[in-house]
């Protein structure tokens, strides 16, 4: 089955740029990416920190089920723009990745439909290549298919209780 999260990698390059296009108007997809309780549901990570604003930052971390912790990320927020764009820098603790820069643009496709595209830029090509030899392309459409899941499911819940 065709992956929905695409990824484009240009050899010798040392960004990548990927696209998903989500059954969500552009408001929750948005949300999604902002909102601490929404992010921990489709990440599965806790939200240490989520400051969505210029110079602001986040602070994530990922244990396992002992609890330990497996994997902490962070970064910085550079440019915060409402339903448009999030400009960030991500950096996760303890492994030989650098820190990369991250530009998320969200847009609407129709009132129902959004399309988020991430330009990330790697320090090296050496990095993005190595990065894409993990199993990153399965991982992130599967954490965009979550992302999908756990905002379809809010609604419903919530449009049950309106209704109750």
């Amino acid at each position: 089955m065709e992956q929905k999260t695409k990824i484009h990698a240009e050899d010798g390059k040392h960004d990548l740029v990927i696209t998903r296009e989500f059954e969500l108007p552009l408001a929750l997809l948005f949300k999604a990416y902002t909102e601490a309780e929404i992010v921990e549901q489709w990440m599965g990570t806790k939200v240490l920190k989520l400051e969505n604003k210029q110079h602001g930052g986040y602070r994530f971390e990922t244990p396992d089920a002992k609890g330990n912790i497996v994997v902490r990320m962070h970064g910085s927020i550079h440019e915060f723009s409402e339903e448009k764009r999030i400009t960030r820098t991500f950096e996760m603790e303890n492994t030989s990745f650098p820190v990369q820069l991250e530009f998320l643009d969200f847009e609407a496709t129709s009132a129902d439909t959004s399309k988020l595209t991430m330009h990330i830029i790697y320090r090296s090509v050496a990095d993005r290549d190595a990065m894409l030899k993990l199993p990153f392309a399965q991982g992130i459409n599967m954490a965009h298919k979550r992302l999908e899941d756990v905002v379809h499911m809010r609604m419903n819940k919530k449009q049950n209780t309106e209704h109750s």
